[in-house]
């Protein structure tokens, strides 16, 4: 299978609430980029509902979807974090963080009940966010000489690279986003112009 170079996120933060028998699940759903954005979130919403028994999550990180961790906070394991990743798993989702709140209501709702309230309240604050296709860039500093801008512009254009930064004097650099899929054609083509060096730099 080719590598896919789309993956499916949410672009805003999302909220909904969901109660089974007094206990209410506040369920939060993040976007995020990078592993070390969860505890900033985790600690405020600790700070915000420091009345509730547990602040359970899962996450998912990274265009191959291959990152991903959860923590059921004290309710008993696999009933909490692994409900909140299952749903991520079915809807494809990742670089996204979800976190539900549990007050709990006086009534024991039982393994089975646990793990439905928890996903439930997942899927909810899920259906309302906005779930966005983002694509997969490399991306990569171009570094080439000023007689060469035109071949090299022209390889920019072709390609509809994103241009991100630019920097034109005598000894030329551009920083540009190659799609996943095109990033062997681009340089080759870049190749093919003497002189010209391309650097990887990051995904995104």
């Amino acid at each position: 299978m080719l590598f896919d170079d789309t993956y499916l996120t949410i672009t805003q933060p999302a909220e909904a609430v969901f109660r089974d028998r007094g206990s209410k699940f506040l369920a939060f759903a993040y976007p995020i980029r990078t592993e070390s954005e969860i505890k900033e979130i985790v600690v405020q919403l600790k700070s915000e509902h420091s009345k509730a028994n547990h602040h359970c999550w899962a996450m998912r990180l990274s265009p191959d979807r291959s990152v991903f961790r959860v923590n059921d906070d004290g309710e008993p394991s696999g009933t909490a974090g692994r409900p909140i990743l299952n749903v991520l798993l079915s809807k494809n989702l990742t670089n996204i963080l979800v976190v539900v709140v549990r007050y709990f209501g006086g009534t024991l709702l039982g393994v089975p009940g646990l793990i439905n309230a928890y996903k439930s309240a997942t899927e909810m604050a899920l259906a309302e966010a906005k779930i966005t296709e983002q694509t997969v860039k490399d991306i990569y500093t171009i570094d080439f000489e000023y007689l060469q801008m035109n071949e090299v512009m022209k390889i920019v254009k072709d390609d509809q690279l994103t241009v991100l930064n630019q920097h034109f004097d005598n000894n030329c650099s551009i920083t540009v986003a190659i799609r996943k899929m095109q990033v062997n054609q681009t340089l080759n083509k870049l190749e093919n112009i003497a002189g010209v060096k391309a650097k990887f730099n990051h995904v995104v």
